[in-house]
């Protein structure tokens, strides 16, 4: 039986097959077609369908990462969506929080507003902080909001009343007379989204759902239904937390997937370093437009609740106010715009900067041919030798170097008065430092340090760079896995099914009865096993982690701790308090044993895991793996006359001495002076520092 993974990126559409041995993996590599993603989606299933030879009802899983949900954030291009709130609050989203991204910038301008004010609604009704009905639900003002709506002519509505995670009544009562005048809107209710504390977060999670829900209905089923003509298995969809849901789970929840793409990349670095023996890692995957990096401790990936989308507060936990809050579980990743076709340009005082444009699968880089015409990373890593004209995507793609040295002559090198090679290292500095800073995010400020982890490398470009930026940080060990360029599909299919539930208890954790904890633990985990069931995974495969996020009496904002047990105790609370002190302790530097603990909210994962799978990747041919000689240039050294060798027929224990450059289908993988570069029995390129 075969798996297989569909991930879209800013340029390239790839798709992984892989046998459930794990002997044999297969990539194809489409243009994403941004018009339209399912015809990319389906050109790359046709075509890795027929290079692998693999019928379609011998396929047992079929999963997919979408950027649906983020590009239509991003160009602000969602359904039109309409808000239904207490009276008094239908500018909750506009108020936000008084976080700001610059604290000294007086003309910022504040993130968007998905949902305008004349389609933001109030009705009458009030639950009381305690969950008491203060006002009762006026069904005659819910009549008017039902024919509001009417004349709107909305796709979608957001239902978001005060306190509802307390007392649903109101806002489930709202919700189905919605339903039955309007049958044909999507209604999100923020009970069933987000019952938690935080009025902002929990209306903006549910406009995000809203505004975003149509089309991405829209979209997954259409693709379900073209796949399932080709005689392939339902699909299933990658979470932002690093677990696979089924189509209507995702639907359920669209705010969940806005990083699924990202996500499958450190799932897929996560079974890497299992399988190969390194439980702590820094993973680095460097696509087309964007660069992501993500620390992988003792095996586990640290997920987020605090999350903005659309706005630079994804590149760091602690940044507020650049974006729109979702507060669903996140895999903690720092991400910037620096990718192969990040755009080098020069600003109005004549510095050079890289990105946050980027060239994108279309036009895409100058030397693409295109009829892209300014500069690039991927054009930059060409002038310098390290990529080949007639090497990517194994010689199928038409590459024009001169195109390349034409747009950095004019744009960059001649304005600063240098040669294109001294531009395009210049732009591989700046670049290469942009992502440094995202791994110092995801280490340094974490409070971990970099040096003692090792660097897994993957993304179309990330193997390009991965040497530079483990010298830059200090690390000793950088680990390329089979296909990287693929490397983010081939973590579809080895991920775990995963459904993540909250439910806010505010509550002293010292003097809450243990019971009231319990009684909602078991109210999720009873979903959460109803969930299970309808995958047809075993039972014997399921799994259940509580958690809690808990803070100081005085702060904003908790952190979440995993709860060690099964069953809520009074032992099990007390040593869940000592293990929030040692967690603030490690994100801040500081904490206060003395201070009082309070619970937030209870938290659960429930998770089915599907039959394990090994990743390797055997060498297609034998033989002598180098393929020739070219000058590249190195920091170090300068231009140099360096070997090329072709990664398909390394053997196993193959040891290489930088410099050194090794190419295959998906990728290219550079081996500065003073690294050394080992072919290991799975595939896997182990680069180490020697000088």
């Amino acid at each position: 039986m075969w798996r297989i993974g569909v991930d879209i990126g800013g340029t390239f559409t790839d798709v992984a097959v892989i046998d459930e041995g794990g002997s044999a993996i297969g990539l194809a590599k489409t243009a994403t077609t941004q018009d339209d993603f399912s015809r990319g989606v389906m050109e790359g299933l046709r075509d890795a369908l027929r290079d692998q030879q693999v019928v379609p009802s011998e396929v047992s899983l079929l999963s997919h990462a979408t950027t649906v949900v983020t590009n239509a954030l991003l160009e602000e291009k969602g359904a039109r969506a309409a808000l239904v709130t207490t009276r008094g609050f239908r500018d909750v989203l506009e108020l936000r929080r008084s976080a700001r991204a610059d604290l000294y910038d007086l003309f910022q301008d504040p993130p968007s507003v998905l949902i305008p004010r004349h389609r933001r609604l109030e009705v009458n009704e009030r639950i009381s902080a305690r969950g008491e009905v203060v006002t009762a639900l006026d069904s005659a003002d819910a009549e008017r909001i039902i024919e509001q709506l009417r004349a709107m002519d909305v796709e979608a509505v957001a239902i978001t009343l005060l306190f509802s995670f307390l007392n649903d009544s109101h806002e489930r009562a709202l919700g189905n007379m919605i339903r039955a005048a309007l049958p044909h809107l999507k209604v999100y209710l923020s009970c069933d989204i987000l019952p938690e504390v935080q009025e902002f977060e929990r209306t903006s999670t549910t406009a995000v759902c809203a505004y975003v829900g149509p089309l991405l209905h829209s979209y997954l089923h259409g693709l379900q239904e073209a796949t399932q003509a080709l005689g392939l298995p339902k699909l299933r969809v990658m979470g932002s937390a690093g677990g696979v849901v089924d189509v209507p789970e995702a639907l359920r929840m669209p705010a969940a997937i806005v990083e699924s793409g990202p996500a499958a990349g450190v799932m897929a670095a996560r079974l890497m370093g299992r399988q190969t023996g390194r439980d702590t890692l820094l993973s680095f995957d460097m696509g087309g437009t964007t660069a992501k990096a993500c620390l992988i401790l003792d095996g586990k990936v640290e997920t987020t609740a605090e999350y903005e989308v659309g706005g630079s507060g994804n590149q760091n936990r602690w940044l507020h106010g650049t974006g729109h809050a979702i507060r669903v579980p996140v895999v903690d990743l720092a991400e910037v715009s620096a990718g192969g076709g990040s755009i080098a340009w020069l600003d109005r005082a004549g510095a050079l900067q890289v990105g946050p444009h980027s060239a994108g699968a279309t036009p895409g880089p100058a030397c693409y041919g295109r009829g892209g015409d300014q500069p690039t990373v991927t054009d930059a890593n060409l002038v310098l030798g390290y990529l080949d004209a007639a090497s990517l995507l194994g010689g199928q793609m038409d590459i024009d170097k001169e195109a390349s040295i034409r747009a950095l002559t004019d744009r960059i090198a001649t304005p600063l008065g240098q040669t294109p090679r001294e531009a395009a290292a210049a732009i591989l500095r700046i670049v290469n430092h942009s992502m440094a800073e995202a791994l110092r995010i995801v280490s340094v400020e974490r409070g971990h340090d970099p040096r003692q982890f090792g660097l897994i490398a993957f993304g179309g470009a990330g193997p390009l760079h991965a040497a530079a930026l483990a010298e830059e940080l200090d690390m000793p060990e950088v680990i390329i896995p089979p296909v990287p360029g693929g490397f983010s599909a081939l973590g579809l299919v080895g991920s775990d099914v995963r459904r993540d539930y909250a439910q806010t208890l505010y509550a002293d954790l010292a003097t809450l009865d243990p019971s009231e904890a319990e009684a909602i633990w078991q109210e999720m985990e009873t979903d959460g096993r109803a969930m299970l069931e309808q995958t047809g995974i075993d039972t014997s495969r399921w799994s259940v982690a509580r958690s809690a996020g808990l803070r100081y009496s005085r702060q904003a904002y908790e952190l979440t701790v995993p709860y060690d047990g099964t069953e809520a105790t009074r032992d099990g609370l007390d040593a869940l308090a000592r293990a929030f002190h040692d967690v603030h302790r490690q994100t801040y530097g500081h904490h206060n044993p003395d201070e009082p603990v309070h619970l937030m909210t209870l938290r659960l994962t429930v998770s089915g895991a599907l039959p394990p799978l090994e990743l390797r990747q055997d060498g297609t041919t034998g033989g002598n793996s180098l393929k020739g000689r070219r000058t590249v240039w190195f920091e170090r050294t300068g231009e140099v006359d360096c070997a090329i060798h072709d990664r398909a027929r390394m053997q196993p224990d193959e040891t290489l001495t930088g410099p050194a450059v090794i190419e295959s289908y998906d990728s290219t993988i550079v081996v500065p002076p003073g690294w050394i570069a080992r072919n290991d029995d799975r595939g896997c390129i182990c680069m180490e520092r020697r000088t």
